[in-house]
């Protein structure tokens, strides 16, 4: 499988790794993100890449003791750059952790190593007793030898609990989360690809069109990995979706499903919560309209979604909720949205269609994304565009100290303004989203953003920021400018914005 991206994450480990080379000493390392990111494939990159002597083991859920030994004994020895002596020290099973820890201090003494335990939760879950013995052995032992030793879990909440302060592990490790790949290393290869199924639109340069592409192939893959190497190897995303779209075996069909089965092996209520707020057709819902969505009575639904709402957001963290920009927080007025853009786009195209697709009309559910793509990545780009102009206000003198960037709303969504900018409550600026590459940004749209942003306290003095990759020819706004589209950069933190035109106040 091509490996692609990830050029933070491998910096921070050469970097770790650097540390336990110069020093002698050992670092432990924490490293948690949800399934399917690709941690497994990141760690077995860098220590293959690097040339490292290593060993990577995997922990098997519910396992017995002997057939994981036996696991871990065959994991060491076929490495392909092996510990020292590893085939003299596993070439038996150990009888449990405790061995497998003394056997790794005495080949870790002299050579600089990687260790890495994957689905570390998983072996915890069978020898509760291995989380204080592995903290025995650091503070004894392996924290003053040169090795890099990295523990792995796929669930959020269990990793955290791992290195809380009531925990044996607790200011040993360093966390390192791996979040999906960001829009940028979604950037398809530069060949100037169709971006949607409709009319034909107007042009771009080709950068341009490379960088809208790039996030519109991060609105569907949500950065998972496979998913955006796939999409990367189809002549276009409209191809990629519709191929995908044609099988219920597919990797973009059946990723999602296996997370979930993963995420929720009992629990009902909080995956029919998750369903009900991803089919929301403006992409966020409220806690009344998630109530509704479920086949119960009015006050049994009320208590689930509760429920559900907590697992969703505190456990799996799976949800994200918003309030509106520059307003008090107001329960009523709170929306709930799928966090992870794969699920959110999986819950709008493809879990409606899955019996479809299973019956052989997968032609059905590929005319609803030709039909409802654009207007869903409309909306579906707004959370990315509000952490892309909070990451870049600092370079933004009409930004500078925006603290918070995000939507605004009424009890009546009339208005509604895309994007609100504050600094510490005070309203900095307003903006509107228009995620188009065929129409400019016009005074039409400035005129309406400007009669939107007015029922804001503050809006007199506020900037006003217009996003769209077509650019825009805006008069009204200290004059008629005309604006170049969206450019291609390279930004720290995945962002592709070169710029973002600001015009007048």
């Amino acid at each position: 499988m091509t490996f692609i991206g990830r050029a933070e994450q491998l910096s921070v480990l050469d970097r770790t790794f650097e540390t336990v080379r110069a020093t002698g000493a050992g670092q432990l390392v924490s490293m948690q993100g949800r399934r399917q990111v690709g941690k497994s494939r990141l760690l077995e990159h860098f220590v293959t890449s690097r040339q490292m002597p290593h060993a990577f083991v995997t922990a098997v859920k519910h396992a017995s003791v002997p057939l994981q030994m036996e696991r871990v004994r065959r994991e060491i020895t076929s490495s392909t750059l092996p510990i020292t002596d590893a085939d003299l020290l596993f070439g038996t099973p150990a009888s449990g952790w405790s061995e497998v820890l003394d056997r790794l201090v005495v080949a870790c003494r002299t050579t600089p190593s990687v260790v890495i335990l994957d689905e570390f939760p998983w072996a915890v879950d069978t020898a509760p007793e291995l989380e204080g013995l592995l903290q025995a052995r650091w503070d004894r032992e392996l924290e003053r030898l040169p090795v890099l030793f990295v523990i792995v879990g796929s669930d959020l909440a269990m990793m955290e609990r791992l290195t809380e302060h009531d925990r044996p592990l607790f200011g040993r490790a360093r966390r390192m989360i791996v979040p999906p790949m960001n829009p940028r290393e979604c950037a398809p290869p530069d060949r100037g690809l169709p971006r949607q199924g409709a009319a034909p639109v107007r042009r771009l340069p080709r950068g341009e069109e490379r960088a809208v592409n790039a996030f519109d192939t991060y609105l569907v893959t949500g950065g998972m990995p496979r998913l955006v190497v796939a999409a990367a190897a189809a002549p276009s995303l409209l191809d990629f979706v519709h191929q995908q779209l044609g099988s219920d075996t597919s990797e973009l069909v059946v990723q999602a499903q296996l997370a979930l089965a993963a995420e929720f092996p009992a629990d009902v209520q909080a995956r029919s919560v998750l369903a009900v707020i991803g089919a929301d057709e403006v992409g966020a819902t409220t806690f009344s309209t998630a109530s509704a969505g479920l086949p119960l009575p009015s006050g049994a639904a009320r208590t689930a979604v509760t429920r559900a709402l907590n697992v969703l957001r505190e456990s799996k963290r799976l949800i994200a909720v918003e309030t509106p920009a520059a307003s008090p927080t107001s329960a009523r007025l709170k929306r709930y949205r799928i966090a992870d853009p794969s699920l959110r786009f999986w819950f709008r195209f493809v879990e409606p269609e899955l019996a479809r697709i299973a019956r052989g009309r997968s032609d059905v559910a590929q005319a609803s994304f030709a039909r409802e793509w654009r207007t869903f990545r409309g909306r579906a780009i707004e959370p990315v565009v509000h952490e892309a102009v909070l990451r870049l206000a600092p370079d933004l003198a009409v930004l500078g100290d925006v603290d918070r960037v995000g939507g605004w709303w009424n009890r009546q969504n009339n208005p509604e303004i895309d994007l609100v900018a504050t600094s510490r409550g005070a309203l900095v600026a307003a903006g509107s989203v228009k995620w188009r590459t065929d129409t400019r940004f016009g005074s039409a749209d400035a005129a309406s953003l400007r009669r939107s942003a007015s029922v804001l306290n503050g809006s007199e003095s506020a900037a006003m920021i217009a996003i769209c990759p077509a650019g825009g020819v805006v008069g009204g706004w200290g004059g008629a400018r005309r604006n170049p589209p969206l450019q291609e950069g390279a930004r720290a933190g995945g962002g592709v914005f070169k710029r973002i035109q600001t015009t007048g106040r």
